[in-house]
């Protein structure tokens, strides 16, 4: 059912609506039809006697039955629904294999570049002066095109926490951008105006600016460096190899610590180049059913867990990201078990840190989400815009979330770190002070 059909039939329930009064109309009976599966005359009867404000208030009420009495209105986001068919996510199984290669001149020279012309002889490359626009204009089509390029400014900056969101301390190294995961969540497919995968081919350049950098602790007893940011840090590591550079160096800087995160099981190059008390490899994890339904191309919870158990054996500590939470009917019964699995998998006392951050996005991500991915059921839950002006499920249902995560994470590991992820202060205040 798309937004011309609901229009209709408000033009018989409610004629003479408005521009944006229809458009409000139309949103919430667009997202609760697509919760409930329910018919439109089922959620709003036409025996019914409506004018806008008692259509909003029962439509808000069925939209937001947790959040309606104490959220204020302008807090619920109902913005025009636009669906565009042709932006919806290709979820056809696929290897990472890009069609066209393109080398920067001052990259065409560089390990990185010899390695990729020998694993994809079947792509066509093309040199460029970096300047030249390339890639898709479609985002589900940005593994189609790699770029192989010398970076030249972001090499290392703190992490881009949400405006106002109490910061950890994370020190980023941008060492991609793009990612062959298709996670619904996932901020790069509004974020990402170039849509094409960049691997830098100048890591030693990153590198050479730690030593002369300043860093935030945080809540860490040394500072925690990592990538991760705009890509998964392990996906392409057969084809980067950066692991065989960035563990040495770390290794030899027992006083910082650098984290890989990722959801893939792509270790060999971890493996390979041996394991460092100060070098962390964390997994994102979640409940087995998000993987299942939202988390697409993805490995397991158990593949995820048996590549920790691997390199945790050779040497390395391991982290575990619960970032997002997603709220539905028997989370607190999923998530435990997903605790429960990471106990078996790994020893308590090599695990480095545990974020827990619930579900958030841009108002733009929201647009994005529900077109590029019309079945999904993420967007079914009631969030609210917050104080950084992103999406997230109210307040009182995060408390909720972390009362209850961080006991039991702090009950299984009760000497690693445990922090909230780009939350309220006051919300990190009352969980972790309350």
């Amino acid at each position: 059912m798309g937004p011309v059909d609901i229009a209709n039939y408000l033009s018989v329930v409610l004629p003479g609506l408005g521009i944006n009064k229809m458009r409000e109309l139309v949103r919430l009976l667009y997202e609760i039809a697509q919760r409930d599966g329910a018919p439109l005359p089922q959620i709003l009867p036409q025996e019914e006697k409506w004018n806008f404000e008692k259509a909003k208030t029962h439509l808000l009420k069925k939209r937001y039955p947790v959040n309606f009495k104490t959220a204020a209105r302008n807090r619920f986001y109902l913005p025009k629904l636009e669906l565009d068919p042709a932006l919806r996510a290709d979820l056809t199984p696929r290897p990472f294999y890009p069609k066209t290669v393109y080398i920067e001149e001052s990259a065409q020279n560089t390990p990185l570049a010899a390695r990729v012309r020998e694993l994809f002889p079947n792509a066509r490359f093309e040199l460029t002066d970096g300047k030249t626009q390339v890639g898709s204009p479609h985002f589900s089509r940005r593994t189609e095109t790699l770029l192989i390029h010398r970076e030249k400014y972001d090499f290392l900056k703190p992490c881009p926490c949400s405006c106002a969101a109490a910061g950890c301390g994370y020190n980023l190294i941008n060492l991609g951008f793009g990612c062959r995961f298709e996670c619904e969540y996932c901020f790069l497919q509004q974020y990402q105006n170039l849509h094409a995968v960049l691997l830098p081919a100048n890591v030693e350049e990153f590198l050479a600016k730690i030593d002369t950098a300043s860093f935030n602790k945080g809540p860490f007893d040394r500072p925690r460096i990592g990538s991760g940011e705009f890509t998964d840090s392990l996906v392409f590591d057969h084809i980067t190899q950066y692991s065989r550079q960035i563990v040495p160096f770390f290794r030899a800087r027992p006083h910082l610590q650098f984290e890989f995160k990722t959801k893939s099981v792509n270790i060999e190059g971890l493996l390979q180049a041996g394991g460092a008390e100060n070098v962390v490899a964390a997994w994102s994890v979640n409940a087995q059913p998000v993987i299942q339904t939202a988390e697409h191309f993805t490995p397991s919870l158990q593949e995820r867990l048996a590549a920790a158990a691997e390199v945790v054996k050779a040497g390395y500590r391991t982290a575990f990201h619960f970032d997002p939470v997603i709220v539905y009917d028997g989370w607190k019964q999923d998530y435990a078990q997903t605790v429960e699995a990471l106990a078996q998998a790994v020893p308590a006392d090599k695990v480095a840190w545990i974020s827990v951050g619930t579900l958030r996005f841009s108002r733009e991500l929201k647009k994005m989400m529900e077109t590029r991915f019309p079945n999904g059921k993420l967007l079914d839950g009631e969030f609210l815009l917050d104080f950084d002006g992103k999406m997230r499920y109210g307040d009182g249902q995060r408390l909720e979330v972390y009362r209850y995560f961080v006991p039991l994470l702090k009950k299984v590991f009760p000497k690693t770190v445990v922090y909230l992820c780009m939350e309220d202060p006051q919300v990190v205040k009352a969980v972790c002070q309350g």
